[in-house]
């Protein structure tokens, strides 16, 4: 598949790994792996489960290329927001496996899948944007609203709060925490669970259940490239 995104299929469950460094840094190069990797799993029809390495998800956007030029920036901020789109419309159930730290774009992963399980420890999962100076984009704040519980929603976007992963579950990132020797297993059991779902059943009711916030992240994504342009 590619070096960023390893792609391993057993059983029906597709595992994309991100290996983007120690920070995974999501760059254009990622993104592009990605869709190509989810492309597979369609083909494959098999559950997703995508994971990092010990210790990390994703730290967020590759600043490198976010302050290249603002026309980046913008194509990249774009790309993302169309994959978070097109995660939470993926006709076959999305776990994420997160290893340990889930920043910014790391985080918005988290928020565009369908199962999420997090490790026990010193980790920080959230959306720091406001903290490291940035304005937060209409299809984050979109997506952060339908996902996270209210009075989180506000603490993470507009005060950048960050949470631990216990915290994190509570906020609305993650809907379950275990020791980082039985995340794979949790995952893998998890799959096999949602394997025995009926998928053409969960691909639309998926879509009649988030039909609004998908219309919202067109406008959104839309607006992004608007303002941000």
């Amino acid at each position: 598949m590619s070096d960023l995104i390893s792609y391993q299929l057993e059983d029906g469950i597709a595992t994309l790994t991100l290996n983007n460094g120690k920070v995974n840094a999501i760059s254009p190069d990622v993104i592009a792996a990605f869709n190509a990797a989810l492309d597979q799993a369609v083909q494959d029809r098999a559950v997703v489960i995508i994971t990092g390495q010990p210790g990390i998800l994703s730290g967020g956007y590759d600043l490198k290329v976010m302050t290249s030029s603002p026309q980046n920036a913008v194509a990249l901020v774009t790309a993302g927001s169309t994959l978070a789109r097109r995660m939470l419309a993926h006709p076959y159930p999305i776990i994420v496996a997160c290893p340990g730290h889930a920043i910014a774009k790391g985080a918005f992963i988290l928020l565009s899948a369908d199962y999420r399980i997090g490790v026990e420890g010193p980790f920080n999962i959230g959306l720091n944007e406001v903290q490291i100076g940035m304005t937060m984009h209409h299809a984050g704040i979109e997506l952060a609203r339908d996902r996270l519980r209210k009075a989180a929603f506000h603490r993470s976007v507009i005060n950048g709060e960050i949470f631990d992963p216990v915290g994190a579950v509570d906020a609305g990132f993650l809907d379950k925490v275990v020791p980082a020797e039985q995340l794979q297993a949790t995952a893998v059991a998890a799959a096999q669970q949602l394997k025995k779902i009926n998928m053409t059943a969960h691909k639309n009711t998926k879509l009649k259940v988030r039909k609004a916030l998908l219309e919202t992240l067109d406008k959104a994504i839309e607006l992004d490239q608007q303002h941000l342009g």
